[in-house]
């Protein structure tokens, strides 16, 4: 995965009633990347971002090891993974790199620690 995340988010369902749309594509230690989009209802509840499902489907797929994941958007401000999502990276990926860019290529580079502090994970229960 290199900076340029591409145009992961123009092919994903727009959030309902919401103006931006998401994508996202995660790089397994293996190198293949898997890619996701968010995936929006009128509840909102019932959503699912598309970091998760970047992860979830690599998970489907047997890999357990992650180098990087990327975030796009097609709004100008760069959007980090919500709270859902940084725990996920967290607890799946570790601490890996994590590019917020947008269509305009824009980017920026966070680590997962740093979008998360004071992680929780397996070691508390």
């Amino acid at each position: 995965m290199n900076d340029d995340a591409g145009g992961a988010p123009a092919s994903g369902p727009s959030r309902a009633g919401g103006p931006s749309r998401v994508g996202a594509a995660v790089r397994a230690g293996s190198g293949r990347t898997y890619t996701g989009c968010n995936i929006e209802n009128a509840t909102l509840g019932l959503t699912i971002c598309a970091e998760r499902v970047a992860i979830f489907k690599a998970m489907s797929e047997g890999e357990r090891d992650f180098d990087a994941i990327a975030v796009v958007t097609d709004v100008d401000r760069l959007t980090p993974p919500c709270g859902a999502c940084r725990q996920i990276i967290w607890e799946f990926c570790g601490d890996i790199p994590v590019l917020l860019t947008n269509l305009e290529g824009k980017v920026e580079k966070e680590t997962s620690a740093g979008l998360l502090p004071r992680q929780f994970d397996s070691s508390f229960l």
